[in-house]
């Protein structure tokens, strides 16, 4: 964020939708920077960006593999922009680290939405923290369950000193569960929870509590973490 403005950075290889979405986002106060293809992405992306607004298909890398390569280094959110609607498309969106899916043709008032939503989720922290590889953040809010050591401040977990590297939304849905021990969370209880509004679509938790696991080396069969109520939802004992 620089001079109080939020910086989005937007990738399209079509040159219209770029200069829509450009205006758009400039029309509500967001600085904005462009880029045309996945390479140019890598090679503007820095921590002064505070959101990545991603088209899947680009030429140079594809928007999932740019997305994958960001989530290496970034906790900033991602939206993905596509032509396809299919559940293993939005599959593969959020396993490589995207906080929000958007199908091709939207409303410009559905982007300001999911703009805005995302960014309210991020407010409370002034800017998001590059993560750098087998160092620990040290805060003063931390959060331990089992093996698993949550830091609120930098939104990132240990495990056996190892770091675990979640998205935004994926470590929101692990700090909700283990604030709330053996609570039961529905997928819409979940969803109000994080996007404090009404859910959209019926996988998008599903997806993230599935990375989730993965990424904690859980088994869903027999959870060592997130457990499933059967018919109820998800919760942590």
């Amino acid at each position: 964020m620089e001079n109080g403005k939020n910086k989005i950075l937007i990738a399209d290889d079509e040159k219209e939708i770029r200069d829509i979405i450009k205006l758009l986002l400039m029309g509500e106060g967001y600085e904005v920077v462009t880029a045309e293809n996945g390479k140019q992405v890598l090679e503007l992306a820095d921590e002064s960006i505070d959101m990545f607004v991603l088209d899947v298909n680009m030429p140079e890398l594809s928007g999932f593999a740019v997305g994958a390569e960001l989530r290496k280094k970034y906790y900033a959110p991602i939206i993905f922009l596509t032509a396809y609607s299919g559940e293993s498309d939005k599959v593969m969106g959020f396993s490589v680290g995207a906080d929000d899916y958007l199908t091709k043709p939207f409303s410009n008032m559905e982007l300001l939405l999911r703009v805005k939503s995302l960014f309210r989720r991020v407010q409370q922290y002034t800017k998001h923290p590059v993560m750098e590889e087998g160092k620990e953040e040290k805060s003063a809010s931390k959060i331990q369950f089992k093996d698993l050591i949550l830091d609120l401040e930098s939104q990132s977990v240990m495990k056996q000193g190892e770091v675990i590297v979640l998205t935004y939304t994926e470590f929101k849905i692990l700090e909700l569960f283990v604030t709330h021990p053996k609570k039961i969370y529905s997928l819409d209880n979940i969803y109000q929870s994080i996007w404090q509004e009404d859910a959209i679509g019926d996988s998008t938790i599903m997806v993230h509590i599935k990375n989730i696991r993965k990424k904690l080396g859980d088994n869903s069969r027999n959870p060592q973490y997130i457990k499933t109520a059967w018919g109820k939802g998800y919760y942590i004992d």
